[in-house]
């Protein structure tokens, strides 16, 4: 996720560039690289870590304490910065602390990103001396429209993994509502999580916890060289990229949430902005966020992943579904995350309801074959 746009030229930490496999199906995707082979087997995510090995039936504490020993021995850990240090409440370690605010030259974009998220907190701590109940109203129906159409339903499920169909008409109107949310246009959005998912948990993932918990959930965002660095230029969205309109939106994506804290006030002044946009982008901000950090700490591991991925029920509750994150990383293909009857998935639910409606179409799941085959032996608990 990147809150403004910058396309500074690509610069790799090695000459060596991992082969890129996703659960992508557009034919132009990654460059043409990926292989994909959805029906004979599930998409197994590849990346720095899974070349150790990690056994199956090791039981989840064991594998992460697997993971946090290989990680360190891979990860690129900046002088000094290596800490050694127990998450709180996690078994997570951080290996290879990532400095951000200190020690190294901020760019213009750097400021501008934090300054964006600043006014955004600040703009919300009004709340409560310009609260009304139909300002509240106006920020949660923004949340639904902007969290859950926008970025969990488009931007991560439909235009990330493709999880789905739908008709352009529709597939463009839930990407704008995504842009509203005022984390990054589509191309640059869906660019960073496909490499997180392609390097998950690795020194180039764009977000580990293995580098900090605050660096996971938020603090990456301040260093906007940080992706290129790791991964290379945003070469992995050709699917959006060749569309006018995702490039239209690219170019033109600050002018979109302006325009609409103009209406909003326009329409019910200042607690309707406090609310609308405030209040809401902040909520949805770290609720996001905690996709990135929380679930790759706090949680139990149902799948055999060789990453960090939890299912973490609370933040699933909050994130329209997004909190069940293993079965997320074990199948990326699937437009269904709570894959247990219990496991509260609304984003789901809106895409069944819209596939009973005949508006989304080739709606991937997984079988009961690829389950069986990245299920841990102590079972598909949650």
């Amino acid at each position: 996720m990147a809150l403004l746009h910058a396309n500074p030229k690509p610069f790799l930490l090695s000459p060596r560039r991992l082969p890129i496999r996703s659960s992508t199906h557009h034919p132009t995707s990654f460059n043409n690289r990926q292989k994909l082979n959805l029906i004979l087997r599930p998409p197994i995510q590849y990346n720095a870590l899974r070349e150790f090995a990690i056994p199956n039936n090791l039981p989840s504490k064991n594998r992460t304490s697997r993971l946090n020993a290989e990680a360190g021995s891979v990860g690129v850990s900046e002088p000094g910065a290596a800490s050694g240090r127990r998450i709180f409440l996690s078994d997570v370690v951080v290996k290879r602390k990532r400095r951000v605010f200190s020690g190294r030259k901020w760019s213009s974009l750097d400021i501008g990103t934090a300054v964006v998220v600043l006014a955004m907190h600040l703009l919300g701590l009004l709340a409560p001396f310009y609260f009304s109940w139909s300002a509240f109203w106006v920020a949660v129906s923004l949340y639904v429209v902007t969290g859950l159409l926008g970025i969990t339903l488009s931007f991560h499920r439909n235009l990330s993994h493709r999880s789905f169909k739908l008709s352009k008409w529709l597939e463009y109107l839930f990407a704008y509502c995504g842009a509203l949310a005022l984390q990054g246009n589509p191309i640059d959005w869906v660019s960073t999580h496909r490499y997180h998912h392609q390097y998950c948990d690795s020194e180039r993932d764009p977000h580990s916890p293995l580098e900090g918990f605050w660096f996971s959930h938020m603090s990456w965002l301040f260093d906007t060289n940080s992706v290129v660095q790791r991964c290379g230029g945003p070469n992995n969205v050709g699917d959006l990229q060749k569309q006018p309109f995702y490039r239209s939106l690219q170019s033109t994506y600050i002018a979109h949430p302006i325009a609409l804290a103009v209406l909003l006030y326009a329409l019910g002044g200042v607690p309707f902005l406090v609310w609308g946009m405030g209040v809401r982008i902040v909520w949805v901000y770290h609720i996001t966020w905690l996709v990135n950090s929380a679930c790759h700490v706090w949680g139990r591991q149902a799948w055999n992943t060789g990453d960090l991925s939890r299912n973490n029920w609370w933040v699933a509750v909050l994130a329209f579904g997004e909190g069940w994150h293993n079965n997320h990383h074990a199948f990326e293909y699937s437009a269904r995350h709570g894959l247990e009857w219990w496991q509260l998935d609304m984003t789901w639910y809106v895409v069944r309801l819209l596939q009973a409606l005949g508006l989304a179409t080739d709606v991937k799941l997984p079988n009961e074959a690829q389950k069986q085959r990245l299920a841990l032996n102590m079972g598909t608990t949650s």
